[in-house]
């Protein structure tokens, strides 16, 4: 009989399993390594988001200073702009780019023609791969009040050409349309993945109970993707305090700044630019409690409403 422990015989299973399969702990070993130098050794610096950082004091010795940082942060007075605008932008992504590629994917797969929907995937998908600096070069050029293509049009039309990367106003619809363009097409792979998944059995019970196209759609694709677009739409509501900040940053402009400022590029100018390391160490894990809580909110309620979450 053996006189081992339930949690005894647990370890020694488990290091008899990693001798014989050691060749396959040996791929894991370098995304192991990844994660604890770029992710988890760093977390030794939020700390910092309740200290008065010196450089000279160092990580450890710096003076500890509570929540100081974040009373300071939240009585600026654009505190109230900064969570406004990055909201405006997040939000605004979030509605026009999560359901697009749901759209896009559920069109393609009705393509009869696979050289036209070859064709069209690689058309729609080719933006995705234009660097951001590109992107806004490319804004910037079609907007531009003397010369750009949509400014031509808009006088062709009777109109009077509009400056629309000097007002405040427009900074959110360039910034979501454009972001929309770029993703669309690659954001549509995942659900053209899960679409493929689903049982043909099912497309052709449909059609002999006289089921249309649009009623197999409805009936048989879209349940088919739903635990899909569940995940996915757990995971963008993780990022919806986290606005792209090379692209809000290098849209921004002395004129339109007003729409611009967004917490991204606020964490950079007082990091970075002004080297307040502990203020901008606080928002970042401002931004990222806040996102941890919405990740945690909304797949509760997916799992209660649809029975399909992230875990």
């Amino acid at each position: 009989m053996s006189t081992l422990s339930p949690a005894a015989k647990k370890r020694h299973y488990m290091l008899k399993q990693a001798r014989q399969h050691w060749q396959l702990y040996l791929f894991l070993l370098p995304t192991i390594v990844y994660f604890l130098v770029f992710r988890f050794y760093p977390m030794y610096g939020l700390q910092l988001a309740f200290k008065n950082y010196r450089a000279v004091d160092g990580i450890a010795g710096s003076k500890w200073v509570g929540l100081d940082n974040y009373r300071y942060f939240f009585a600026a007075a654009d505190f109230k702009t900064l969570m406004f605008n990055t909201l405006s932008v997040s939000l605004g992504t979030l509605i026009f780019s999560f359901p697009l590629p749901i759209l896009l994917a559920l069109l393609l797969n009705q393509l009869p023609s696979i050289r036209y929907k070859k064709l069209v995937q690689t058309t729609v998908y080719a933006p995705h791969f234009i660097s951001t600096v590109v992107l806004v070069g490319m804004i910037f050029l079609f907007t531009s009040p003397s010369s750009g293509l949509i400014n031509k049009i808009i006088e062709a039309f009777g109109g009077k050409a509009i400056h629309f990367t000097a007002l405040p106003r427009w900074f959110v619809p360039l910034y979501v349309i454009s972001e929309v363009w770029q993703s669309t097409g690659w954001g549509s792979i995942l659900y053209l993945a899960a679409l493929a998944g689903v049982s043909p059995e099912l497309h052709e019970a449909a059609v002999v109970d006289g089921a249309n196209k649009f009623q197999r759609v409805w009936h048989v694709d879209i349940p088919g993707i739903l635990p899909t677009i569940v995940i996915m739409l757990i995971l963008n509501a993780g990022k919806i305090m986290n606005v792209g900040f090379e692209k809000a940053y290098l849209m921004q402009t002395s004129l339109n700044i007003d729409a611009s400022e967004i917490i991204a590029t606020y964490v950079y100018k007082r990091g970075v630019l002004k080297a307040q390391i502990s203020l901008s160490t606080a928002v970042g894990l401002f931004e990222s409690v806040i996102n941890m809580i919405l990740v945690l909110t909304v797949n509760w309620i997916s799992r209660k409403v649809t029975e399909s979450s992230l875990f």
